[in-house]
């Protein structure tokens, strides 16, 4: 900041001082300063008329000498410029060192300002994606990127969860989108390219489903000769013995099934074709499917389903969740508990939520909870005759259906598991009975 130890008021006032004695000297004080005045403004107006012709120089060499306060403010802004011109060189570096190592980097990085329009892109973005620096600087991105997956992606604004999409360019290329917002609205758009991924995904997909498929046909011959010898006067012994083998076997085909449908639920991350499904009527059969299997607890299933509504989507995979979350309440609740279903809808969606007062489970297992064969206790999970794959398969119906399942439990309070169905696939109970036409 500019400071300096002689001022142009101290000036001023010593002109005027000076001015005004030599005046009474001579005997012509007013002219005296009237002179005074025009010489020292003079001056003034020919140090700024210099001041002003460097700083319009594109090379501001050469400071003017001057003395006194123009001097020391000529001083002044020449450090000040070349403190300026370091500072913006640094930044230049700094600017040039990310360009150099974004442009290393594999994956596409990509900033969009708060008007969602492209600033910056390296150069993975131009391969991954299509970006042309020519033409698409200031687009939008989503005149770029334009699949509606992404689109809703981008307008939602969650990005807890990455997207996966096919590369707009290469059509045999699998990436992973990821947004990060920060500043005032601004976005970084990272896309990775997963192809290989996927690729090792997909193979150990098929390697289970064909496994699962191979596995059923023995299961069905040693299920159906035990149900043979099952049906014979045999010693009681042995009776047990086959009793139990015959119930392995009913597990294992439970479970095979279960990885089947698991494995036909990975092989698309969307729903191919939306139907309207009558999801009161779906929650009723439910209900009474779970009363039967827990009909020895003597438990109370409530419903609370607010609206007539109907939700589009594959029925048999949105009967596949809701009954697997029920059933489960079914299995962990104790004799003489309270489950109650509910189904609801606002401007977010559809919701439905089964919540028990059974045992509760620790917040250190909910994060893994929808993973593959987790087991909280296992145990508690092989008396029920559960296969360990029942909350995977919801997340992957979720998924393919735009939503997402929650979970909330406190130990001994019981546990709450909600399916949350994107709006745009809630429709009311008249558009429904026009889509069935």
């Amino acid at each position: 900041m500019y400071n300096s130890s002689h001022t142009i008021a101290g000036n001023l006032l010593l002109t005027v001082v000076v001015s005004l004695f030599l005046g009474f000297i001579i005997g012509y004080p007013g002219w005296t300063l009237a002179l005074a005045m025009s010489l020292w403004g003079a001056y003034q107006v020919k140090q700024f008329n210099r001041l002003q012709r460097w700083l319009m120089r594109e090379d501001h060499t050469d400071v003017p000498e001057s003395n006194g306060y123009w001097g020391e403010l000529f001083d002044e802004i020449s450090r000040d410029q070349k403190r300026q011109i370091q500072r913006t060189q640094s930044l230049r570096n700094v600017i040039h060192r990310f360009q150099q190592s974004s442009a290393a980097l594999s994956d596409a990085i990509v900033i969009i300002d708060a008007q969602n329009h492209l600033e910056w892109w390296n150069r993975a973005a131009e391969k991954l994606l299509g970006m042309k620096t020519q033409t698409d600087r200031g687009r939008s991105v989503m005149n770029l990127l334009r699949d509606p997956r992404f689109v809703r992606y981008y307008r939602k604004s969650q990005y807890d969860d990455p997207l996966q999409l096919t590369s707009p360019v290469q059509k045999d290329t699998v990436l992973e989108y990821r947004i990060t917002r920060f500043g005032a609205g601004d976005r970084i758009l990272v896309a990775r390219d997963i192809t290989r991924l996927k690729q090792l995904e997909q193979t150990r997909q098929d390697f289970v489903a064909n496994a699962s498929h191979e596995l059923r046909t023995p299961l069905t011959v040693i299920r159906g000769y035990l149900e043979t010898f099952l049906d014979q006067e045999l010693p009681r012994p042995m009776l047990r013995g086959l009793s139990q083998m015959e119930s392995q076997s009913r597990r294992m085909e439970n479970l095979v099934a279960d990885l089947l449908l698991l494995s036909r639920l990975e092989t698309s991350a969307h729903v191919s074709d939306e139907l309207p499904i009558p999801i009161h009527s779906m929650i009723a059969r439910i209900r009474e499917d779970g009363l039967v299997l827990g009909q020895e607890k003597n438990q109370i299933i409530e419903m609370d389903l607010e609206q007539d509504s109907a939700l589009l989507g594959q029925e048999s995979e949105v009967y596949s969740a809701i009954s697997n979350l029920v059933f489960n309440a079914v299995r962990y609740t104790p004799a003489d508990g309270h489950i109650k279903l509910r189904w609801w809808t606002d401007k977010e969606g559809g919701h439905f939520a089964v919540k028990d007062n059974g045992p509760g489970i620790d917040s250190i297992h909910l994060p893994r909870l929808q993973e593959r064969f987790y087991r909280v206790d296992e145990s508690r999970s092989s008396d029920s005759g559960g296969t360990g794959l029942g909350l995977a398969i919801v997340k992957h119906v979720m998924l393919r259906h735009g939503g997402k399942l929650s979970i909330s439990s406190q130990l001994g309070k019981g546990s709450t598991f909600t399916c949350h169905f994107p709006h745009e696939l809630v429709i009311p109970a008249a558009e429904k009975v026009r889509a069935r036409q």
